[in-house]
């Protein structure tokens, strides 16, 4: 890793030049945070867990025809990806109401929704990712009504897949974050999924029990949360029962 170029670090993630023009490679951390970045911790061996989880899920949404930028996975804490230029917008799909959704809206949390929800992001943790309408997104330019028309039906194609997905193996997929970027070939561009889908960008419940299974348990001090992530790879078959070793380490939040 030394040895490569940085390109980018955020929160969860470092991208590395990659080997080959218009890729990259993402690296996946243990660093875990949350109210853009205001709590901040670690959670030993999420990275490789996140890794795994999203490789699954986006291999799967390729075989249903969903374009994304994954190209493979190299090891336990990286992948390869195709470079795209990132849209400046968190695309939250909400199916249950929870989260923000519940607290400005007086709406009692697991309360499910009349129908999907999709709802904008500014991306700017300075700015607390404000909300944004197509208004906002047109004029100030992050992307064009074509553009949103893209996302709004990828982002539903892609909900409808992983709640059918999520319920297989026993869990309600409350809501979940997605990323796009534009990717280019020549004169063409095509709009992909980016980023990671895992349990930091997902509210995953037990469908039974209700119990959390994401990011959330780390949000509100519950404790479990690398046995969350586990549990939700091994619900996928990402895991066997009990786990290797590689996907063991005390949890450590801070």
């Amino acid at each position: 890793m030394a040895r490569r170029k940085q390109i980018y670090e955020g929160k969860a993630k470092v991208l590395f030049e990659g080997p080959e023009p218009g890729t990259l490679v993402q690296y996946f951390k243990d660093d875990a945070t949350a109210f853009n970045n205001k709590k901040k911790g670690t959670i030993t061996g999420k990275g490789v867990l996140n890794n795994r989880i999203s490789e699954y899920l986006m291999l799967r949404l390729g075989e249903v025809g969903i374009p994304t930028h994954f190209v493979r996975r190299l090891n336990m804490r990286e992948q390869l990806v195709r470079e795209v230029e990132i849209i400046p917008l968190e695309v939250v799909i909400r199916n249950v109401a929870a989260g923000s959704l519940s607290q400005r809206f007086g709406i009692p949390e697991g309360t499910p929704l009349p129908r999907s929800i999709v709802e904008y992001y500014y991306k700017s943790d300075e700015l607390n990712d404000p909300m944004v309408s197509e208004e906002h997104i047109t004029a100030f330019g992050w992307a064009t009504v074509q553009d949103l028309d893209d996302l709004m039906a990828l982002s539903l194609r892609i909900n409808d897949f992983l709640t059918g997905l999520f319920l297989g193996v026993g869990i309600r997929l409350v809501d979940f974050k997605l990323e796009f970027g534009r990717l280019y070939s020549g004169d063409d561009m095509q709009i992909v999924l980016a980023d990671e889908i895992s349990p930091d960008n997902c509210r995953l419940w037990d469908f039974k029990s209700g119990e959390k299974m994401d990011k959330d348990r780390f949000r509100r001090d519950m404790g479990g949360v690398e046995e969350a992530y586990q549990e939700v790879a091994r619900r996928l078959g990402i895991l066997p029962e009990g786990g290797p070793r590689d996907f063991k380490g005390p949890e450590t939040v801070q």
